[in-house]
């Protein structure tokens, strides 16, 4: 099915390419283009493909940018897996000199059944990294940042004579599983492309109505760290607990613990999550294990609280082991994943300030929103170069406004990202999304 499917988008992609005429106006551009952009994401919503294996979106999304007369580079990233391919893409189109402007999409999905009945749901099956056979869905809107992004390459193609400088678009991998951006980095991304002077992102909200954006200064999601502890202790008859160091019973108190770093060691003014998302031991009813793993996810704002956690994270652990007496050699294990780790995304408050202005000018104020930041997590925060870029990601409404209306007076909620049954209303959102971000890019790049 996905190879029917993406075989169908690339024999369609010529419809987003268009000859070139006299200049029009933005929102005639976009008129004339969101048709083909609708069918395009439809095409995208039922071809998804998982994080480390969006060969065949990577092939659909460059093949339509060199359309448009960018100079494409793919297959862009390094993994510490060797058998995973990086399938980063990076578009550069030069329009004389001025500054430097990068705009990210990401290109890969969830492994999520979808539920949403729409005609053009996914119905893909795949294998994922550990070999199992999963279902496949757009559940997170990326195949919305991927249109997005794909009109706003063909408005600024077109609208030349409007701007100058250096555009770069990239399309991104493995963004959920948080790896993808860093192995474009690795791979050498800011020595074998030009630095930006800017970069840009959107993400698709299931909270603000089709139609508006929402922005967000300073920090906008959080970092996140997962990490494995593996409490060992030493094992023995459910029976006989006294001649047992029983591991579930520490691990209970260590997943308690752990809540007071949080509550009693943390400033309340700088937010932080520790979340046990897993805890694994034990065979048997009778059975006392010697080892039980947990898997915890850390979140933060701040790197210096980021660190202050991790080392918090690691004193009880050994802490609370050693005061029910497990010897020194038996102490828990605490491994900090060097993989499945980000950083923060933090919007430089003066180009947020700037791009409001813009947003609200191009799309009216009552559609521009302030929203507050959240404790999720993005990779975006990589393309900022140890926040030495001014980056900026905004979020893009993508819900019908009946709908949210009907949320806030107490009806239904609102299924949120990563729901089987998120269902972004297609051609609002695009419009917007589109004008929006072509709109920041003619600001940043104005003649």
């Amino acid at each position: 099915m996905r190879t029917i499917v993406l075989s169908a988008i690339i024999l369609l992609s010529s419809s987003l390419v268009f000859p070139t005429g006299a200049q029009q106006s933005l929102d005639a551009l976009i008129g004339r283009e969101i048709g083909s952009l609708v069918e395009t994401y439809k095409m995208l919503h039922a071809a998804p493909e998982l994080s480390h294996r969006e060969e065949k979106t990577a092939t659909f999304f460059s093949g339509q940018l060199r359309a448009l007369g960018y100079t494409v580079t793919e297959r862009v990233g390094k993994f510490d897996r060797p058998e995973w391919v990086g399938y980063g893409v990076v578009a550069v189109i030069k329009n004389g000199d001025g500054p430097t402007v990068l705009l990210r999409t990401d290109l890969d999905a969830l492994p999520v059944s979808e539920k949403t009945d729409l005609p053009y749901a996914s119905k893909v099956r795949t294998k994922n990294d550990a070999g199992q056979e999963v279902e496949v869905m757009h559940a997170c809107g990326h195949d919305v940042h991927m249109t997005a992004m794909l009109g706003t390459a063909k408005m600024l193609s077109e609208l030349k004579d409007q701007w100058r400088g250096t555009l770069i678009i990239v399309g991104q991998p493995a963004e959920e599983t948080i790896d993808g951006a860093r192995a474009m980095v690795k791979d050498g991304f800011f020595s074998r492309f030009p630095k930006p002077d800017f970069a840009i992102a959107l993400h698709d909200s299931p909270d603000f109505a089709a139609g508006t954006v929402a922005v967000v200064p300073g920090y906008a999601l959080a970092s996140s760290t997962n990490l494995d502890i593996k409490i060992r202790g030493v094992g023995g008859h459910g029976s006989r607990p006294e001649s047992a160091k029983d591991p579930i019973v520490l691990a209970a108190q260590i997943v308690l613990g752990l809540q007071t770093i949080v509550s009693r060691e943390n400033s309340p003014l700088d937010p932080a999550v520790i979340t046990v998302g897993s805890i694994h031991g034990g065979t048997r009813y009778n059975i006392i294990p010697d080892e039980v793993n947990l898997q915890l996810t850390v979140r933060a704002y701040k790197e210096e609280v980021r660190q202050k956690l991790l080392a918090a994270i690691e004193r009880v652990a050994k802490g609370v082991a050693s005061a029910a007496g497990i010897p020194a050699e038996l102490a828990p294990i605490v491994k900090v994943s060097q993989t499945e780790v980000t950083t923060a995304t933090y919007n430089d408050p003066v180009l947020t300030e700037r791009l409001a202005a813009v947003f609200a000018k191009a799309l009216g104020q009552e559609n521009v929103v302030t929203a507050s930041p959240v404790m999720g997590s993005e990779d975006f925060g990589y393309f900022s170069m140890g926040q030495k870029i001014p980056t900026m990601m905004f979020w893009l409404g993508a819900v019908d406004p009946l709908q949210v209306k009907r949320s806030k007076e107490g009806g239904p909620g609102l299924p949120s990202l990563h729901s089987p049954l998120f269902a972004p209303v297609p051609e609002p959102t695009l419009r917007t999304g589109v004008k929006a971000m072509t709109s920041a890019v003619l600001e940043l790049l104005k003649k």
